[in-house]
């Protein structure tokens, strides 16, 4: 396995996120803290603050994890957050079927990655964790797997669901979890690792499992033995240590919603702003209604479902019932952040755009931004495709184009005849022989003139056939290169998307071995920034 550097400058990112990895400087009025400057991670390190009770969080995270068989070196980390020195790097994703895309492993790699390079540079225990999405309720965001057959992207889907819904996590696995073993495990052809991959997902996604539970063991199965620590708010003593920050978002909701509006406008106006922004940050589990979404009402307050609250009362019954109270996308970082001593997080290019949104807003809590790190980005290269994208002249990044593109590029580029120029220039000389010509037949006729332009449109329209032909006469004589710019884009931007954001991790693993993520993380150097994109050649 080798890793390499790929800029990001010519890859469908976001402004800010380019921004943010190539010239920190430009965008810091947004975040607290250059992830690539050690000196201001030092600062941040040296200044930390941490409010919460550690013992109390101790024990919340090993009853949590002890339910997914996590490896001792999990546990010993979670010990290890008692010590008033220790430092938490978190990520999280939402509960994906199977593991969902391939970016889920590479923010695992990546937050593991991050707390070691921190322990050994700082010299101070820094625990890598994962924030398992259980208070997602977005069930189309994670219910579809996509892997490469035959060198085109297959998606396979769980049923949609159309009555209201609680949180994902509370949801039981489908009986249809099976039709997509059935269809999946037909699609994966057979290997030498098939057998390993198939007893971790069947291990995993039973089907008395639900999606949290499921998720969270295949997570904790492949990395729990680097020290990953699971964790997670929708849990009623989650809810009540972080309970008094529930009542603050909206005790303070003028204030919160001013600091956002005032930052994304801010960010707005030169990049794109994430999250839409909303009267309050909270949501509420109603058995009827499912996670309904909590809207000003007068001076009140309301629900989707139309429960009313005024102030003093919704504060009292958030005081009461913290665990009926989900936090959204603003707020989840915040009883992130009041759980454990998070210093930093590992975010995705989103993510990275709605923290930019937030750094007023962690002063409503007397909090500040933790340092917000890239996650690794990354392109997984297989054998076959390296072996013949050395033989066509392209870059990496073009084979983000449309596969249309590519194709005329390529014949442009390789012909020894320049078509177009050929074409343009007999054109050229068409309409300008025409034009004479139809100034002729106009003095004798100028009834005429309609009919010559005719004539000169049918001919332009003929040598339009004809340079087409041309050009599948070309493409003919190349197919086989062409054939391998189709294999190559289909293998590295499935879809005109980047591989990681489409192609499921396990797709890798049935090929490579369930610890092809193990390796990845021994081949990265210990001091490694995830300012590049990586391409990574197995």
């Amino acid at each position: 396995m080798q890793v390499t550097n790929y800029s990001f400058e010519h890859l469908p990112f976001s402004k800010l996120f380019k921004t943010y990895v190539q010239n920190f400087d430009e965008v810091s009025k947004f975040f607290e803290t250059n992830p690539f400057d050690y000196n201001a991670i030092s600062q941040k390190i040296d200044g930390f603050a941490f409010q919460g009770n550690r013992k109390q969080a101790a024990s919340i995270l090993s009853a949590l994890n002890k339910q997914f068989d996590v490896h001792e070196a999990a546990l010993r980390n979670i010990k290890r957050l008692e010590k008033e020195n220790a430092l938490a790097v978190v990520t999280g994703q939402q509960l994906g079927v199977y593991g969902g895309p391939l970016y889920t492993v590479l923010k695992t790699i990546s937050t593991i990655h991050i707390a070691k390079r921190l322990e050994n540079k700082f010299e101070r225990p820094v625990i890598p964790v994962f924030w398992l999405a259980d208070e997602d309720h977005d069930y189309d965001e994670v219910r579809k797997l996509t892997i490469i057959e035959d060198d085109e992207p297959k998606t396979f889907s769980l049923p949609p669901k159309n009555n209201h819904l609680p949180t994902v996590a509370d949801l039981q696995l489908p009986d249809e979890m099976s039709d997509i073993r059935g269809q999946l495990k037909e699609s994966l052809y057979d290997t030498d690792f098939s057998d390993d991959l198939w007893e971790l997902l069947d291990g995993s996604f039973q089907k008395d499992h639900s999606f949290f539970e499921a998720f969270g063991l295949f997570i904790s199965r492949l990395f729990s033995k680097h020290g990953l620590v699971l964790a997670g708010s929708n849990h009623p003593d989650v809810k009540a240590v972080t309970g008094q920050y529930l009542k603050a978002s909206i005790e303070n909701a003028d204030q919160v919603r001013d600091q956002l509006e005032k930052k994304s406008a801010d960010l707005g106006e030169k990049y794109h702003q994430q999250v839409t922004l909303y009267d309050s940050n909270l949501f509420y589990l109603d058995d009827e209604s499912g996670r309904t979404k909590i809207s000003r009402n007068g001076n009140g307050w309301k629900t989707d479902g139309n429960i009313e609250w005024s102030t003093a009362e919704l504060v009292d019954e958030i005081d009461t019932h913290p665990d009926r109270f989900s936090p959204n996308v603003f707020l989840r970082p915040i009883l992130q952040d009041a759980l454990l001593p998070t210093v930093g997080y590992v975010a995705g290019p989103g993510e990275a755009a709605y923290y930019g949104q937030m750094k007023s807003m962690y002063q409503c809590f007397d909090m500040e931004m933790p340092i917000i790190f890239p996650r690794l980005s990354a392109t997984v290269v297989e054998p076959a495709i390296d072996r013949i994208i050395g033989e066509l002249p392209f870059e990496f990044h073009e084979y983000g184009k449309r596969i249309e593109d590519l194709e005329s590029d390529y014949v442009d580029r390789t012909d020894q005849h320049d078509i177009e120029a050929i074409f343009e220039d007999w054109q050229a000389r068409v309409e300008e022989i025409s034009n004479n010509k139809k100034k002729d037949v106009a003095d004798i006729d100028s009834t005429l003139e309609a009919s010559a332009e005719k004539a000169t449109s049918v001919y332009i329209n003929e040598l339009n056939k004809l340079k087409g032909k041309v050009y599948r006469s070309v493409k003919k004589q190349d197919q086989t290169q062409l054939d391998r710019i189709r294999r190559i884009k289909a293998n590295l931007f499935p879809g005109d998307g980047l591989q990681e954001r489409t192609v499921a991790g396990i797709f890798f693993m049935n090929k490579y071995g369930v610890d092809i993520w193990d390796k990845l993380l021994n081949t990265l150097d210990p001091d490694e920034d995830f300012d590049h994109h990586k391409l990574v050649y197995l």
